[in-house]
């Protein structure tokens, strides 16, 4: 337990340091850009908003690609200003393109705290999903349908066959025996006639 007290007073230490070090180069920044006073205290204050907000939405596993995007732009800042009063900018004689920036930085802080704290949260959808859930529970539960017993295929009747059709029968069966030695079959009687498969069968039946 301690060890782990240990570690987090380390993170902690070393956090608290490194945000008055960015937070002294903004705000002389900010000065030589000719904003005194109050508004350049102001700031590294939007600065590390800016870059809180981003840390939280990160965290919150929601919009991440709009949460990468103003965290860069916010740690752009912050390591821009540490870079430039390392002795690389003229604190006496800043150039017109960073007193822009500079200028121009309150409205883009603005804008992306207002699209980071105002956007739809993931809690709403989850309340959402968790009252469709008990909409679903209320509901009676839905009788299931009987099982569909499969159709039992019928044998189609046998059609009436005329007293002349079956003496004709016997004439061609008589003659296909003569001819060919063998009793005639079904569907060779069949063709012989020229009548449908079951009438040929009621016919065969009855020679």
């Amino acid at each position: 337990m301690r060890a782990h007290l240990a570690r987090v007073d380390a993170v902690l230490v070393q956090a608290l340091i490194a945000a008055a070090l960015s937070f002294a180069h903004i705000h002389d920044i900010a000065m030589a850009a000719g904003q005194d006073g109050w508004k350049a205290w102001a700031y590294p204050i939007s600065v590390d908003l800016l870059l809180v907000a981003a840390w939280r939405r990160l965290r919150s596993g929601t919009a991440k690609a709009a949460a990468w995007c103003w965290f860069v732009i916010a740690l752009t800042a912050s390591l821009g200003a540490n870079v430039a009063t390392a002795g690389l900018l003229d604190m006496t004689d800043v150039p017109a393109w960073l007193r822009i920036l500079v200028a121009g930085w309150p409205a883009v802080a603005f804008l992306g705290g207002t699209l980071l704290a105002h956007s739809a949260p993931k809690a709403a959808t989850d309340e959402s999903d968790a009252e469709r859930i008990e909409d679903q529970e209320d509901e009676p539960e839905a009788t299931p349908d009987p099982p569909v017993q499969p159709a039992i295929e019928s044998t189609p009747p046998t059609p009436p066959v005329p007293v002349a059709l079956v003496d004709h029968a016997r004439k061609v069966a008589a003659e296909h025996h003569t001819r060919t030695g063998i009793p005639i079959d079904t569907p060779t009687l069949r063709a012989r006639l020229g009548v449908p498969a079951p009438m040929a069968e009621a016919i065969a039946a009855q020679l």
